[in-house]
């Protein structure tokens, strides 16, 4: 901090999340901005962390980004600047550049936003990934589907979730697709489909050291649940088990590959039923969604979103210490349901902490001691939601907040 002045971080988010960051901030002793989208002005920010909200017109172009901050810089001196989101990182990023401002910039940005170059960077450093091809040479396409067994998936570089994603069964089935996207096509990759399960990894670096990871394991893969409907579950892998370890590993080897500095990731693996062996799918550099956040620190009492204040706000200038952790197990289910407010009471387990209570979902946080005991509960609750609550609704196009 300045002897002169309080530090202040300017945080940007187009969805309302990151509220624990802004409260570290502010109790860190920051000078904290928000800068948000106009339909989230009323959206449950804590508004007593922040000094200053300003709003913007949603898909603000990056030029008008730049005058709308470069303006706010002229009455106030700006030190850190913070996506709140994955998808207003490569923004950020490129403010930061514009207004040399310590940080991730584009460079390495793109290993954590861009399926292609994140890919290749990974495979370069040795690490399985599924066979892949950028959809830009016909010729290069034409020969990965000769080589590569079908079906594929047809996956946007710079989308998460399963957003604009399309799985490809044959060859003729690929044309028309590229057809619709024209002049879009160089922004996608086609990829294997690999059938396996899938796990993930949360974690927190500090000077391009891992310092923390949690392996953990989705029960059915996240793009089955985004696109043929389902009830979501992921929780805490026992951490002396065989995959927990390989994963830890695995994600250590990635994070030194694409060069992070610091600050918390999230990183999706699978693991191939046909051979066994654990294959990189995609990281991001953000706390992850679907309450894995509230999952790390039911189990560990590590809040994703408070360390990784402490380290923007730090900036590398102190030694990171990261606070003692519980080894403990949780998981989380959540669905779409088909009532507005779904009544969850008939689920009282006492391992249940926390209850989602967001409109037209249903789903819970648990916590035990014992990870069989969490898998269990997860099991038997994903086959109850089915008949109490489940809905779907089909995978958006593009991100909604």
């Amino acid at each position: 901090m300045s002897e002169t002045r309080p530090l202040t971080i300017l945080c940007i988010s187009s969805y309302e999340k990151g509220q624990e960051f802004l409260r570290t901030c502010k109790a860190m002793g920051c000078r904290v901005l928000l800068l948000t989208v106009e339909k989230l002005r009323d959206a449950h920010w804590p508004r007593e962390s922040i000094d200053e909200i300003f709003f913007m017109p949603e898909e603000l172009p990056l030029e008008h980004l730049i005058f709308t901050v470069s303006y706010m810089a002229r009455s106030q001196a700006i030190d850190r600047i913070v996506a709140l989101d994955e998808f207003d990182m490569e923004n950020v990023s490129a403010l930061r550049e514009h207004l040399r401002i310590p940080g991730m910039g584009l460079t390495t940005v793109r290993y954590f936003r861009d399926k292609l170059a994140m890919r290749a960077r990974a495979q370069e450093a040795g690490l399985l990934v599924p066979e892949f091809v950028h959809v830009l040479n016909y010729g290069h396409l034409r020969d990965f589907m000769s080589r590569v067994p079908h079906p594929w998936l047809l996956k946007p570089r710079s989308q998460a979730s399963g957003i604009g994603m399309k799985k490809i069964a044959t060859a003729a089935q690929l044309w028309p697709w590229l057809d619709q996207l024209g002049d879009q096509q160089s922004f996608y990759l086609l990829e294997q489909f690999v059938p396996g399960a899938v796990f993930h990894v949360d974690g927190i670096v500090s000077e391009r050291q891992v310092v923390f990871a949690e392996a953990h394991g989705y029960g059915a893969p996240p793009l089955d649940v985004s696109h043929q409907g389902g009830v979501f579950t992921t929780r805490t892998l026992p951490r002396d088990a065989a995959d927990a370890k390989s994963l830890r590993k695995i994600n250590s080897e990635l994070i030194q590959a694409l060069g992070l500095l610091r600050g918390v990731t999230h990183a999706e693996f699978l693991k191939s039923h046909a051979d066994g062996k654990f294959y990189f799918i995609e990281i991001a550099a953000r706390v992850g969604g679907a309450y894995i956040a509230e999952v790390v620190e039911a189990a560990t009492h590590i809040n994703l979103w408070r360390e990784w204040a402490r380290l923007e706000v730090a900036a590398g200038k102190q030694p990171y210490q990261l606070p003692p952790a519980r080894h403990d197990y949780a998981g989380v289910i959540v669905s779409l349901a088909r009532q507005e407010h779904p009544d969850t009471s008939a689920y009282n387990d006492p391992e249940i902490i926390y209850r989602v209570s967001k409109y037209h979902h249903a789903g819970f946080v648990l916590k035990s001691t014992h990870a069989e005991r969490v898998e269990h509960l997860l099991d038997s609750y994903a086959a109850r939601f089915r008949h109490d609550f489940l809905a779907t609704q089909p995978v958006p196009e593009k991100p909604t907040s």
